[in-house]
């Protein structure tokens, strides 16, 4: 007969087991073993094309080689301002790439963002990209620098700074230029020279759609006779053959730089290893090439760079590092210059 003490033990060896079988089964499972699993990023306008076409589809087909896992990307693409307001207001983002750092600043204000993205490789900073202005074929105006779209019948396009990170990189490169010019010439910065050149060219300013790409899309319509944009833009118009435009390359002129942020609130931590995964992709050589490719430059390796030859040579090339970082960028040239003595007086 079996004993009660054999009998005893048999039963709480058999409750045991059922126990950790059911508590290893509430662990939290690695995420080859989740299924598929969405990234919804939020993007400023002219990421588009070097997410949608290379990046997204890159890193999902790595990661199902390396973890068996489907990864679907969901994007969003509009002026970095608009974009950080959208994520303040409560869209799901896991993560967002922006035009400008003040834009990280605020969704980290906001408690959206509570990891540190300077800590990333590059201080965050995925891509870059100069300002240049765009002009019709022929270059009819003689726009040769910032200066000439203060000439007299010039119509030029620019986005809205109010939902423009890039609007805003355009005010700086103007200013900044002259800055830089003066400087060259007389070794002294001439912020005179500076404020007039940028009040003479908003002017000149006939319409203010609300992002980058709006401005590029109004541009292309045959609607102005002149752009200042990101580079790639124009060169991306030029490789789909939809306008007649010429890229004119100021003698100074800014490198507009891209912070990825992850939107720590939004996260969950099951899903915070592919999204950390996917934000150390954006540094590697793959993501870097491919950028490059849609004409963005590397600001991992300058020799990819080489490897598109439309890119242009900038003479007096400058970084928000010239004003200070945009803690200083933004209150005393955005904010006191153009908001206060440019755009009011117009």
């Amino acid at each position: 007969m079996r004993s009660i003490t054999s009998y005893r033990f048999g039963f709480f060896s058999c409750a045991a087991l059922a126990l950790a079988l059911v508590g290893l089964s509430c662990l939290p499972k690695p995420p080859s073993e989740t299924g598929d699993i969405s990234i919804t990023l939020y993007g400023f306008s002219i990421m588009k094309e070097s997410l949608e076409k290379a990046i997204f589809p890159n890193f999902a087909a790595k990661w199902k080689r390396e973890h068996g896992q489907d990864v679907r990307f969901t994007s969003s693409f509009a002026g970095s301002e608009t974009v950080t307001n959208q994520i303040l207001q409560g869209v799901q983002a896991d993560i967002a790439i922006l035009s400008i750092d003040r834009d990280a600043q605020r969704l980290k204000q906001g408690g959206f963002v509570t990891s540190n993205w300077h800590e990333l490789p590059h201080k965050g900073i995925v891509n870059k990209t100069p300002f240049v202005i765009l002009v019709r074929k022929g270059n009819p105006k003689g726009i040769h620098d910032f200066p000439d779209l203060a000439k007299p019948g010039v119509r030029l396009i620019h986005p809205d700074p109010v939902s423009s990170g890039g609007a805003q990189w355009s005010i700086l490169a103007i200013y900044g230029s002259e800055l830089i010019k003066s400087e060259k010439e007389n070794t002294e910065q001439d912020q005179a020279r500076a404020l007039q050149s940028l009040a003479a060219i908003w002017r000149n300013v006939i319409s203010t759609p609300g992002s980058a790409r709006e401005a590029r899309t109004q541009f292309e319509t045959g609607f102005g006779d002149a752009l200042i944009t990101y580079e790639l833009e124009g060169l991306l118009m030029k490789g789909a053959g939809t306008a007649d435009v010429e890229v004119v390359v100021p003698r100074a002129t800014i490198f507009s730089e891209h912070p990825a942020v992850v939107i720590d609130k939004n996260v969950s931590q099951a899903k915070r290893p592919v999204i950390d995964a996917f934000l150390q992709y954006l540094w590697s050589d793959e993501a870097q090439q491919a950028f490059v490719q849609y004409h963005f430059r590397s600001v991992t390796n300058e020799s990819f760079n080489e490897q598109n030859k439309e890119l242009s040579h900038i003479e007096l090339p400058f970084t928000i590092d010239y004003f200070g970082g945009w803690d200083k960028a933004y209150p005393e040239v955005i904010e006191k210059i153009f908001r206060d003595r440019v755009q009011r007086r117009k």
